[in-house]
């Protein structure tokens, strides 16, 4: 390809980005598109101020470029969390680093590769793109020595600047860990392959750790089997049903004649509810054992208590009684959590080969696309011969901006593909379904569009000629300055259009029009709230790093498009963590170290690939300079590596420890614990208060079973308590009016308490008191004593 196909390419893609970018600055201030474009508490807040006037909606403006470049850094944390602040550095890193190389390389390298051999230059317009390349210089050349300085500066200040990088994040996840002390998930141990121990899951749990963490041991809550919510609201729906009943019709009406029997009139007699169908309902609605899982959250009154239980081998069978520290609530993937464990390792194998089979079956469209790039070369056929003859803006369509235009269209089934496969391997949280993702996507992407793109004009022209692993170095050496062009195009369309597309939110858009002329505005097709796709972006982002690294040297070219996409990805995603994505969850910097894994993985690749090129131009000199380097980078990897990733893997001790003895002196202990047994890990409320489907019926629950509870255990307080339910009363005095008693406790009924109203989470929370032991706290069988201790049955004296 020319400098023409090229400039067309370049054309249409600008273009595109110009109308998307000017189209989402007048969107962006209609008020019908809040939702869109500031998600869903932004557009709340934005809509009650003044916004701009009819005539400045409709004209493009450059408000929201100013408003990006203005947010700091300590503004993106607040809003996005450090994932965020993470990603954003991981931009920052390629701009510095890309700037250096961009200096150097453009007034160093540039005039060294144009004129490294004498030939008869054309004008610039009609001039090859490969006589900016490495490929232009000729054998035995005494210039070779400015590539490998060139190599040395870049690979120098890429480790300084990663050395930087690596303490700064590291000390922000320390003080993202010290600075969210509400963070439940620290208190929270997730066990799994629970054995049975005859009666329930639930009842293993509570004899395990009351046995071995007697005085760390909080509470629990079981889990439950996925799909079981809807018998349950139905169960509970048909409970109430049941108990409406009696309590409005079953009363007789006024009658001032006296009984014959007893001499009381009528107001006197009660009707009680149907004994045996309560207690039919009462067994159906407690028989929860069948659903449960080997599986449950379990809390502990410290941090570290629970750090300890979470590393700690729990059997002599490794296969059961397995823990690690559960997720936030708002994080759990509760879909997986119902995964037997000894089946991940299969699932986690059969990931794999899936994942292995759809990255060869993605040859056929990189070979698609690579035919079109080498169009040329396939002279045999009429109507390309023709084609190439003519050599007008046809051509350079075709081979400039169709084959990256098909790439970046194919690319964009990936990541969900990936975060099926990802899903697949049973996950326990949503944000480790990302990341795991996000590795998936950029290890397809580096070998789909880096080494399938380069080791093959064609895929059935190329593979001939590799026979062993040995020529692969020398083949990436060919291949990156002749595929240096169709690089450029591919930043162009999958960098700056996607881009443009970002800001743009097309589907998004689309899918809430949908919903407010179809569906009169509910959330039927689109969503409330979006979060940030890790699983896309963050590969694209590094890919782009590794050409900008691996071409900084032979491709010089390359690098004043990747700075622009850099400097406008900066302001995009800034505007988009502000704006559009609303975090839900955040893994407290998790996605640098997958970062820096990249960063040295280009480094070195850039290394390998110009010792291939430097024996193919024999420059003796330079290759036994570029060995050296490559093993002091590795090094530098493994320093790093021992230094700053195992903060990132295991939490340090005497942070937690500092978090709990602040929190045991200011008593936040209590307010952690009262929050940890009032539903704030509720297995369905993610899945049904969003939806809607539960509010109306939660408290009428709630007050249906004390009201049964009370009438079927023939309380003297039953009255009492429906007096109280009838008035709008949530808690009861007992007969001497001395202490408040809760008749709604989490446990037996399932109802737990959550403010500001009751969501309905059908799970045991057991409680284990620090002192004395309580015979009668919460557990699946209201009436059974907790273990240890001597079996106790309720009379009514203690009912009382």
């Amino acid at each position: 390809m020319n400098i023409s196909g090229l400039l067309t390419s370049a054309g249409i893609n600008i273009g595109v980005c110009t109308v998307l970018t000017s189209l989402y600055s007048v969107l962006r201030k209609q008020p019908s598109n809040l939702k869109v474009y500031f998600g869903q508490r932004l557009a709340q807040v934005q809509s009650k101020g003044h916004g701009p006037s009819f005539f400045e909606r409709l004209v493009p403006s450059p408000s929201w470029i100013i408003k990006a470049w203005q947010t700091s850094e300590e503004d993106l944390f607040a809003v996005g969390g450090l994932d965020a602040a993470v990603f954003s550095r991981v931009v920052i890193f390629s701009m510095r680093i890309l700037s250096v190389a961009a200096v150097i390389c453009i007034f160093l390298v540039l005039p060294v590769n144009y004129f490294g051999q004498s030939m008869h230059h054309k004008k610039i317009q009609l001039e090859s793109l490969e006589v900016f390349t490495i490929g232009n210089v000729i054998e035995r050349s005494r210039w070779m020595w400015v590539h490998c300085l060139a190599l040395y500066v870049i690979t120098f200040c890429a480790c300084a600047l990663l050395y930087i990088e690596n303490k700064s994040i590291t000390k922000m996840r320390l003080a993202y860990i010290t600075g969210s002390p509400q963070n439940l998930g620290r208190f929270t141990v997730l066990v799994r392959a629970i054995p049975w121990s005859g009666k329930s899951y639930s009842d293993s749990v509570t004899q395990f750790f009351t046995k071995y963490y007697p005085s760390s041991y909080l509470s629990h809550q079981i889990v439950y089997l996925p799909g079981t919510v809807r018998k349950l609201v139905h169960d509970a729906e048909k409970m109430y049903n049941i108990l409406k009943a009696p309590r409005i019709s079953k009363h007789c009406g006024p009658s001032i004649a006296r009984c014959g029997l007893c001499g009381v009139t009528g107001k006197s007699f009660r009707f009680l509810p149907d004994r045996s169908a309560a207690s039919e309902e009462k067994q159906d609605f407690d028989d929860f054992s069948k659903m449960e899982c080997p599986a449950a959250l379990v809390f502990f009154r410290t941090r570290y208590a629970a750090h300890v239980a979470a590393q700690t081998l729990q059997s002599t069978n490794p296969m059961l009684w397995v823990t690690e520290m559960a997720p936030e609530p708002a994080d759990v993937f509760w879909a997986n959590l119902c995964v037997p464990y000894r089946l991940l390792w299969v699932r986690r194998l059969g990931s794999l080969i899936a994942s292995i089979a759809f990255l060869i079956f993605f040859l056929v469209p990189v070979s698609v696309v690579q035919g079109l790039v080498h169009l040329d070369k396939l002279k045999h056929f009429s109507f390309v011969r023709k084609l190439s003859e003519q050599r007008n803006w046809i051509f350079d369509l075709v081979t400039g901006y169709l084959p990256s235009a098909m790439l970046t269209l194919f690319i964009f089934c990936v990541p969900p593909i990936m975060m099926v496969f990802s899903a697949i391997e049973g996950p326990v949280a949503r944000s480790c379904r990302k990341k795991s993702a996000s590795i998936k996507v950029l290890y397809f992407l580096i070998w789909n569009v880096f080494f399938a793109n380069i080791l093959s004009g064609s895929v059935l022209q190329r593979f001939d000629r590799i026979s062993s692993l040995k020529d692969i170095p020398l083949q990436l050496a060919k291949g990156i300055p002749s595929m240096a062009v169709f690089f450029m195009t591919y930043i162009l369309t999958s960098g700056w259009t996607s881009l443009a597309l970002e800001l743009m939110q097309p589907i998004s858009l689309l899918l809430h029009w949908l919903d407010k002329c179809l569906f009169r505005g509910k959330h039927v097709l689109s969503c409330e709230s979006q979060t940030f796709p890790y699983q896309t972006e963050l590969p694209r982002v590094l890919l782009f790093g590794l050409l900008g690294f691996t071409s900084s040297i032979t491709a010089p070219l390359l690098l004043p498009f990747l700075l622009v996409y850099f400097f406008f990805a900066h302001l995009v995603y800034r505007n988009q963590f502000m704006n559009v994505y609303v975090t839900k969850y955040d893994t407290g910097g998790l996605y640098w170290p997958i970062a820096h894994t990249a960063v040295i993985v280009s480094l070195m690749l850039m290394q390998v690939i110009l010792l291939g090129v430097f024996g193919l131009k024999k420059s003796a000199v330079a290759s036994s300079f570029t060995i050296p380097l490559i093993i002091c980078t590795f090094l530098f990897h493994l320093y790093c590596r021992q230094r700053f990733l195992p903060v990132f893997k295991r939490n340090v001790a005497r942070v937690i420890m500092d978090m709990d003895e602040q929190d045991e002196h200011s008593e936040k202990f209590e307010e952690y614990h009262e929050q940890l047994q009032s539903a704030a890990y509720c297995q369905f409320k993610s899945d049904n208060c969003e939806n809607g489907t539960l509010e109306v019926i939660n408290e009428r629950l709630r007050s249906s079973y004390c009201s049964f509870k009370s009438t079927t255990l023939e309380s003297p307080l039953a009255l009492q308590q429906e007096q109280s339910y009838n008035s709008g009363h949530d808690r009861l005095q007992d007969p001497e009016d001395t202490k408040p008693v809760d008749r709604c406790s989490p446990s037996p009924n399932r109802f737990v308490p959550h403010s500001p109203v009751y969501q309905y989470c059908p799970s045991p929370y057991r409680h284990v008191p620090h002192s004395p032991v309580n015979q009668y706290s919460p557990s699946p069988n209201r009436y059974e004593p907790r273990s240890p201790g001597p079996e106790i049955k309720e009379s009514k004296a203690d009912m009382q």
